[in-house]
């Protein structure tokens, strides 16, 4: 299965309500749709976006948003001016959903339970828009949040620069992009970032809990053990794993984010809602449990992380498991996996880090990870 971050993507995302709009199955248009949140003197009550140091911001590029390969291709086969003039003379046609549209929407689901429970807190989600496009665009997108009743009132509009320094004031806690080369910059530079695809078939995901799953190696942790296992194999791995049993695994890319979801179920667990928590996260390994397994659950423990379920599938294929999560995404630093879950439906996310990159073109059925 081969995956590309512009490939148009035919399923559908059955659970969330989205309405008609371009590069869909029917085109629709906001003149269709005015529908705003209003108090008795018709001013719009839709809350205040918390101030970005208090905030886990989420950055998502418009690409992996929406829906923009038909833009897209106006912009490789006819050049930034046509790109521009086309953007514009559809910017009342509203964009598709994209893959990270399901994972938005759990977002603003998990702020309207913590607004409920804590009025006055900015410890929140808070998405930024980013993207590479002119300030001439912007309109379509405004429009196009509207239309899908999303509440992103923070946009970077680059007009083609490189968004990563202003990734860092937002103080991004995760960056999501169609853009590999720009999550490996992003990574480079100390934020969690990965890079999301267009897939053929995606799964109904829950509209009431954000799941959200990660792999262990080169994910959560440093990528030590899986360079064991590329470079002597799976027996010392094995061998290298139960002589450092005690020893913690480094931190890998991700393990703020998750970081930051376990303070967020923190707030839910204070309020006597661990059991209906709208947050819950997964670690789903190819590790096996006995051999390997017990240095990963030890590092976690001693972060102070809590994650609500493991799986450790001994280099089973991860496909099939992530199908009954049904998480809203899953990170994973080999392309197997990612292309391996896509094909299951699942909404998979590459984190180009660690030994890995250097062997992501071939097959890995063993331990590590």
């Amino acid at each position: 299965m081969s995956l590309d971050p512009v490939k148009v993507m035919s399923g559908q995302i059955k659970e969330v309500k989205v309405a008609p709009s371009s590069n869909g199955d029917s085109r629709g248009s906001w003149e269709e749709k005015e529908e705003f949140d209003q108090d008795h003197l018709g001013l719009s009550t839709k809350p205040k976006p918390p101030k970005p140091q208090n905030a886990v911001t989420v950055a998502v590029s418009s690409r992996v948003l929406f829906r923009t390969e038909r833009e897209q291709k106006v912009f490789e086969q006819k050049g930034v001016e046509e790109y521009l003039r086309y953007q514009i003379e559809h910017e009342n046609e509203p964009f598709a959903p994209g893959p990270a549209f399901p994972f938005v929407k759990a977002l603003e689901t998990v702020n309207a339970r913590l607004r409920e429970l804590y009025p006055e807190s900015e410890e929140l989600f808070d998405i930024v828009l980013v993207t590479y496009n002119h300030a001439h665009v912007g309109i379509r997108l405004i429009n196009t949040i509207n239309h899908h009743n999303l509440f992103i009132e923070r946009f970077c509009m680059t007009g083609g620069s490189s968004p990563i320094g202003y990734l860092k004031a937002w103080h991004t806690n995760l960056y999501l992009s169609a853009d590999a080369d720009k999550v490996r910059e992003a990574l480079a530079e100390g934020i969690a970032a990965a890079t999301m695809f267009m897939s053929e078939k995606l799964t109904e995901v829950s509209e009431s809990q954000l799941r959200v799953a990660f792999d262990g190696d080169a994910v959560l942790f440093s990528d030590e053990s899986e360079r064991i296992f590329k470079a002597h194999g799976l027996d010392k791995f094995f061998e290298h794993e139960r002589d450092n049993e005690d020893t913690l695994l480094d931190h890998g890319p991700l393990k703020g984010f998750l970081e930051e979801l376990g303070k967020l179920q923190k707030k839910f667990y204070a309020k006597g809602q661990r059991l209906d928590c709208p947050i819950r996260t997964y670690l789903v390994t190819a590790r096996s449990a006995a051999s390997s397994g017990i240095r990963a659950l030890k590092t976690l423990r001693a972060w102070g992380l809590e994650i609500d379920e493991a799986l450790f599938l001994a280099g089973a294929p991860k496909g099939p498991m992530l199908e009954k999560i049904r998480p809203h995404i899953y990170f994973d630093d080999q392309m197997f996996h990612v292309e391996g879950a896509a094909e299951m439906g699942t909404i998979a996310a590459h984190v180009p880090y660690g030994i890995a990159q250097k062997h992501n073109h071939k097959h890995n059925t063993g331990g590590g990870k």
